[in-house]
């Protein structure tokens, strides 16, 4: 079963509507998995393919798929909401650069001991986490190091 399919029957299972622009707006999601997008910007992508889908719906869309668990939605601290598509069997964590705003992935998920140590201690049932590290990529610890230079 596709991810569009299986967004379709989620959405139909709990009483809403399969409708075009939600299709697309999936689509487009699922087209840019790579990448961490914000309802901005996938407005824009719309906007270059003269879709006639308004930003007001995109937000919406957005909304809704994440309070079905479709999707995730993520704040990076830099004010602005964006979305990948959520996958319960598979924990990520994010490096933020605080210079350029890139976003890499960190595919390791070594917090299932802790998670676990957590469970037990407070009898707590954990259903999924985010962990975020903010710092400098590469490209901006070069780049600092390079203007250090220069000012010496």
């Amino acid at each position: 079963m596709s991810a569009t399919d299986k967004a379709r029957d989620v959405l139909l299972a709990q009483g809403y509507k399969w409708t075009g622009p939600r299709r697309e707006i999936i689509k487009l999601l699922l087209d840019n998995i790579e990448r961490h997008v914000s309802a901005e910007e996938l407005y824009s992508i719309l906007q270059a393919k003269n879709s006639e889908i308004g930003l007001a719906t995109v937000y919406r869309t957005l909304e809704l798929l994440a309070e079905i668990g479709f999707i995730h939605k993520l704040n990076f601290g830099d004010g602005c909401s964006r979305y990948e598509l959520a996958d319960g069997d598979h924990h990520h964590h994010h490096l933020i650069c605080t210079g350029c705003a890139k976003v890499l992935e960190v595919e390791m998920d070594l917090l299932e001991t802790l998670e676990q140590q957590i469970e037990r201690e407070y009898s707590f049932a954990i259903s999924g986490h985010h962990l975020k590290f903010f710092g400098l990529c590469q490209g901006c610890q070069q780049e600092a190091k390079e203007d250090s230079d220069e000012a010496q």
